[in-house]
């Protein structure tokens, strides 16, 4: 049986991205990269950086660089909250998870923006729970009734106890690490199992251009330490904090990820680390940055070649949507995000769910991204050859008059030659008639209640649970919150 072809796509010739590589290797030898966090400093001075103190300006040579992607994994495992199901982040792997860190929730009845409140995080946890084609899921949304200075851990706290897939998460403030890793290691059975299966991945973005803050660095450092992989995610603004041109924004995002890569091999050799970003091409008519700009949708795509070219494993915000609301434009703009992230084989995809410039999420477009998802799964499995001969012998048992409806090859390979979406209508007319003439967002509100028809419940067992309740108040009494809401 001939192999199939994984169909792909690239926007950069290999000498192209080897120019934005060298270019950024440049950068940091000659302009380097602003570095806050003290212990970086040091463990970038005693790995052969230079350090200019009176800027806290690091300049890195090659040497320094290379040396670094040498010790940096070319792949990661991860593990499911059982850790009975890996997933392999890197090569052509693909993987979506719902955009994280939203401010607001899409309320589809209102057809207005709200702040998320505790119930509304445990339902997105368990709606998320539910739909297969997201492989790892996100602390998607930042609960308005705790203290902020909690934020990060709560809804860790939150997603760890609704959602067994493995977690993309982050920081908001430096002591929030402590609490958030001594969660993940209660779940897995400890911070060695931890280490050996790891269920969460950190973001860590640094400030453009080119520097790197406390929080993010620690971060970095603190994760390496501790075997978490971190996802490096440079922010350029075409125009804005970065160069206009794409190619000129490739340079700082390669630089300023380069120098983060550095990092976390200098803190722990072999530390895994994650080739990302979420960079933007700056509108100058609105002064907003637009992640449904197909120019930003190429950022992401170069960039996952470059990072692929530098092997790593990578990363990319792309298939959300800055609609206001689930519409046309929601759709096409995650739509073509997400099978041009899909054909460059970026590693790990965030956005489902998401509208309104990176800030809200919607279940409803959750749900639809979904089906979006799916689609882009069964475009990277290619067409593949079932059988040999490939069809000859189907016509030649009855000279060419054949049944395909029920012929036993027809039921043998359908479900595998067809994906199948949950709530993309492919009903006749009818069909829709009868059905009260539902749009695509009422489908999807319609399918959001039947998956959260039933109470959430935790996946956890009740002493664990318990035990991470005690750990979570325990930190909130730490920043002066007495009580938070009850999740149960």
């Amino acid at each position: 049986m001939l192999p199939p072809l994984r169909p792909s796509t690239r926007l950069l010739t290999d000498s192209f991205a080897k120019k934005i590589i060298d270019e950024s290797f440049l950068l940091l030898e000659r302009i380097g990269v602003f570095i806050e966090n003290e212990e970086a400093v040091k463990l970038l001075r005693g790995g052969g950086a230079r350090i200019d103190t009176s800027s806290r300006r690091v300049f890195m040579p090659s040497t320094v660089i290379e040396n670094a992607l040498s010790s940096a994994p070319r792949s990661i495992t991860l593990f499911n909250a059982a850790g009975d199901r890996s997933f392999i982040v890197g090569g052509e792997e693909i993987h979506f998870d719902p955009g994280s860190s939203a401010l607001r929730l899409f309320d589809h009845t209102t057809q207005s923006e709200r702040a998320p409140q505790t119930r509304d995080l445990i339902r997105f946890h368990n709606l998320v729970d539910h739909l297969d084609n997201f492989h790892f899921q996100s602390t998607g949304l930042i609960s308005a009734d705790v203290p902020e200075v909690v934020a990060d851990c709560y809804r860790l706290f939150i997603a760890l106890q609704y959602c067994s897939k493995p977690i993309v998460t982050g920081l908001f403030v430096v002591d929030g690490f402590k609490p958030m890793v001594e969660m993940l290691s209660a779940v897995r059975g400890g911070s060695e199992e931890l280490r050996a299966r790891p269920l969460a991945i950190f973001d860590a973005c640094p400030s453009p251009p080119l520097k790197w803050s406390n929080l993010t660095t620690q971060s970095l450092i603190n994760c390496a330490r501790a075997g978490i992989p971190s996802e490096l995610v440079s922010m350029p603004l075409t125009g804005a904090t970065a160069p206009v041109t794409l190619a000129g924004s490739l340079v700082q995002l390669t630089a300023e990820n380069l120098a983060g890569v550095v990092i976390t091999q200098l803190a722990s050799p072999g530390a895994p680390v994650i080739f990302g970003g979420s960079p933007s091409c700056f509108d100058m008519h609105t002064a907003l940055p637009p992640m449904g700009a197909i120019e930003t949708m190429m950022l992401d795509a170069a960039y996952s070649q470059i990072g692929k070219a530098l092997r790593l494993p990578t990363h990319a915000y792309i298939g959300l949507s800055d609609s206001k609301c689930v519409d046309a434009q929601a759709g096409l703009e995650t739509g073509i995000g997400a099978i041009l992230g899909a054909l460059a084989g970026i590693n790990v995809m965030s956005g489902g769910g998401m509208i309104d410039y990176e800030s809200t999420q919607s279940f409803e477009k959750l749900v639809i991204d979904n089906d979006i998802c799916g689609m882009a799964y069964r475009l990277v499995r290619g067409i593949e050859q079932r059988d040999e001969p490939l069809a000859l012998e189907l016509f030649s048992e009855t000279n060419g008059e054949v049944d395909f409806l029920t012929h036993p090859h027809t039921l043998l390979w359908h479900a595998l030659e067809q994906n199948y979406p949950q709530v993309i209508n492919r009903d006749g007319y009818e069909g829709w008639i009868r059905t009260g003439k539902p749009s695509l967002a009422d489908r999807a509100s319609q399918q959001v209640t039947e998956l959260l028809s039933e109470n959430p419940s935790s996946h956890l067992p009740e002493d664990l649970r318990r035990h991470l309740k005690s750990m979570m108040e325990s930190h909130g009494r730490e920043f002066g919150a007495e009580r938070l809401p009850d999740s149960d």
